[in-house]
């Protein structure tokens, strides 16, 4: 099986998002509309990718930055195409764009149930950390 990994572009955005209805529904919100994800894209150039094969998106990362931690969000890889360095290869790309931007940490948010998700990310050495809590807020009140 070929991957090509390449950009993700707004142009891809209907695809994706139905990939992501499949493999990260419970993780997506407002943020994730199309208008939301154009500006995320137009901010952080470069850094966000989908695998393709065979011309079919079949995993993405969207990744970037605040111009001191860097960010991944919606790794996600179809689950027909799993176990096969998808995901790896997506992860590695992000996080080297994020790199050439000149920022040397970059973090990643699972559920708490996620193990695979987890398990995963500590394969690449990423370190779990117990010392601090995530606090959201919705700004729109």
């Amino acid at each position: 099986m070929e991957v090509q990994i390449k950009e993700m572009i707004i142009q891809d955005y209907e695809e994706i998002f139905a990939m992501w209805q499949i493999t990260s529904k419970r993780a997506l919100s407002k943020a994730d509309d199309k208008k939301e994800i154009t500006c995320y894209l137009n901010r952080n150039k470069g850094m966000s990718q989908v695998a393709v094969v065979a011309g079919r998106i079949v995993g993405t990362v969207l990744a970037g930055h605040d111009g001191r931690r860097g960010f991944i969000h919606h790794m996600a890889v179809l689950p027909q195409y799993r176990r096969h360095g998808i995901a790896r290869k997506l992860a590695t790309t992000a996080i080297a764009r994020i790199e050439e931007d000149g920022i040397d940490k970059t973090h990643i948010f699972t559920y708490k149930d996620n193990s695979l998700g987890q398990a995963f990310w500590s394969s690449l050495g990423f370190i779990q950390r117990n010392d601090l809590f995530v606090y959201s807020f919705d700004n729109k009140l």
